[in-house]
C-alpha cells in the first residue's frame, strides 16, 4: 500500500475515486426513486458527443462534456414534462443522437485516434492529471451541494410531483436542476468508470443500500458509503492485479449487490416478525420512508 501511495498518479486516481464514490450515487438515488435508473446511459451518450467536440475544438474535452449532456438532459427533461413524446422515447433520443454525434464529430476531427477516445467511454483513472483533478473536485462539490443539501425537495419532487406541486415547491426548477446535476454526475464519473459503465455506478450502491435499509436519508448514506468503498477497492485492485479500474468497480459494486440481498434475507424475515409481534419499528418504518426524509 506504501508503494502505490508513493506514485503521484495513484494519489490522483484514488482522489479521484473518492469523489466519484460520493457523487454518482448521492445523485443516482433520485433517479431510481422516479424509476430512471438508465437515465445515467442516455446522458453519458450525449456526453460522448461533448467529448469529440473537445477534441475537435482542441480545448478540454470535460468541460464541453459538461456543457452538452447539460443541454442534452434539459432538452430530456423539457421533452418528458410538456412534450408528447414519452420519458422512455425521449431518452432513447439521447441514446442514439448522442453516441450518433459523438462518432461523427470524432471521425472529423485530425489526429485522434481511438485510444483518446476509449479513455472517456470505458475509463482510465491512472491517467488523471492535475488540472483533471481540479476540474472533478469543483464539479463534484457542487453535485454535493445540491444532492445533500436540497435533498429533501428533490425527494419529494421524486416520490410525487403532484404532491409537491400543492406544497409549493417550484418542480419544474428542481426536475430542471436534478438533470443537469446527473449530466455533471456523469461527466466528472467519465475518467474513473467509463461513459458507458457510469450509470452502473450510480444505480448499483443505491439498490444495494434499499436492501438493507428502509428510510431515505438513511439509504443515502448507506449508499455513498457503499459508492466509496467499491470505487477505492476498484482502483486499488486495478493497480495490483492490472485490470481495468472502471470494469473492476462495477464488478465490485454488482458482487456488493449480491451480498447485500443475501443479508436482506434474514433481515426481512425479522421485520416481518416485528410487524407480526405489534412492534412499530417494523411497521411504521416503511411508511416514514415513503412520506418524507427522516
Amino acid at each position: 500500500m506504501t508503494e502505490m501511495l508513493s506514485y503521484d498518479f495513484m494519489q490522483r486516481a484514488l482522489l479521484a475515486a473518492l469523489l466519484v464514490g460520493v457523487t454518482a450515487p448521492a445523485v443516482g438515488i433520485y433517479l431510481v426513486q422516479r424509476r430512471q435508473a438508465i437515465m445515467g446511459d442516455g446522458i453519458g451518450h450525449v456526453a460522448l458527443t461533448g467529448v469529440a467536440l473537445g477534441f475537435l475544438l482542441s480545448t478540454s474535452p470535460v468541460w464541453t462534456a459538461v456543457l452538452v449532456a447539460a443541454l442534452g438532459s434539459v432538452g430530456m427533461e423539457l421533452i418528458r414534462s410538456y412534450g408528447r413524446t414519452r420519458g422512455d422515447v425521449a431518452l432513447a433520443l439521447l441514446f442514439y443522437g448522442g453516441i450518433s454525434g459523438g462518432i461523427m464529430l470524432i471521425n472529423l476531427t485530425p489526429g485522434e485516434s481511438n485510444a483518446s477516445l476509449n479513455t472517456y467511454l470505458f475509463g482510465s483513472i491512472t491517467t488523471v492529471s492535475e488540472s483533471d483533478l481540479v476540474t472533478i473536485t469543483v464539479l463534484a462539490v457542487l453535485v454535493v451541494l445540491v444532492a445533500f443539501g436540497l435533498r429533501r425537495q428533490l425527494f419529494a419532487v421524486c416520490q410525487d410531483e403532484e404532491f409537491a406541486k400543492v406544497t409549493g415547491l417550484p418542480v419544474r426548477w428542481l426536475n430542471l436542476l436534478l438533470a443537469v446535476t446527473a449530466a455533471v454526475t456523469v461527466t466528472v464519473a467519465m475518467q474513473v468508470v467509463g461513459l458507458l459503465l457510469v450509470s452502473a455506478l450510480m444505480v448499483v450502491p443505491v439498490v444495494a443500500a434499499q436492501q438493507l435499509t428502509r428510510g431515505f436519508a438513511v439509504t443515502l448514506a448507506l449508499a455513498v458509503g457503499f459508492g466509496v468503498l467499491v470505487t477505492l477497492s476498484g482502483t486499488v485492485t486495478s493497480y495490483y492485479a492490472a485490470v481495468p479500474a472502471g470494469a473492476g468497480t462495477v464488478l465490485l459494486a454488482i458482487a456488493l449487490f449480491g451480498l447485500t440481498s443475501v443479508a436482506a434475507v434474514p433481515l426481512a424475515r425479522r421485520r416481518g416478525a416485528r410487524a407480526t409481534e405489534g412492534d412499530p419499528s417494523g411497521t411504521l418504518e416503511g411508511e416514514h420512508a415513503t412520506a418524507g426524509v427522516r
